[in-house]
């Protein structure tokens, strides 16, 4: 993997590929980073063996689906558990951001009604989003460490920081009610190459 050309596929947003582009940033792995406008999402479709973005190819070897891409590099550059075990309660908070994702993107992309595009914002806001902000809390007052799982950054710290820091941002109030996960938060922007990261992307917006 370390020689391999990686070459990441997805629209000009951070949306699903965002964790990938985190993960490699961490790893300080190369990669290109190809952002697709429609026009050239057009032209490029015959890549994806599903005929959606994101799709990360590996020496010319196209991959397709989110969770399956962001669990592959997790794995490839030391970013998983270090038991099965470890490993299942990654994938738990890994589902459950993925849970809050999908009901967003219904909202925001897939309601055309006005109306009900505003009550369901309002719910995100005022009930989906606190449930989950409450479930990572809990979560980290029983790892006790700063982190979701053991006592390193893994692939749940950084889907929960691309979920409050990225393309859903807007509906997510990290407040004071959330004390350790505001700390776990700073734990991972603190990590040297996902901080430089982080303020590279502040540079492109």
């Amino acid at each position: 993997m370390a020689h391999s050309t990686l070459k990441l596929f997805y629209f000009d947003t951070e949306g699903r590929a965002e964790v990938a582009r985190i993960i490699l940033a961490a790893a300080g792995k190369t990669f290109q980073d190809i952002r697709c406008n429609e026009d050239d999402w057009l032209q490029q479709k015959t890549r994806a063996p599903y005929g959606q973005v994101p799709v990360l190819e590996v020496d010319g070897v196209a991959f397709a689906q989110s969770l399956a891409i962001n669990a592959f590099l997790a794995r490839e550059f030391g970013f998983y558990g270090n038991t099965n075990l470890e490993n299942f309660k990654i994938d738990e908070i890994v589902h459950l951001v993925n849970d809050f994702m999908t009901a967003a993107t219904k909202v925001l992309f897939l309601t055309p009604n006005q109306e009900e595009q505003a009550s369901g914002t309002r719910e995100l806001k005022e009930e989906t989003g606190p449930r989950m902000l409450g479930f990572l809390e809990k979560f980290l007052r029983s790892s006790g460490s700063g982190y979701f799982v053991g006592d390193r950054l893994t692939l749940a710290d950084i889907c929960v920081l691309d979920i409050v820091t990225g393309s859903f941002a807007l509906l997510l109030d990290v407040n004071n009610s959330y004390p350790l996960l505001r700390k776990n938060l700073e734990l991972t922007k603190a990590h040297p190459k996902i901080g430089a990261y982080l303020i590279s992307r502040e540079t492109r917006e």
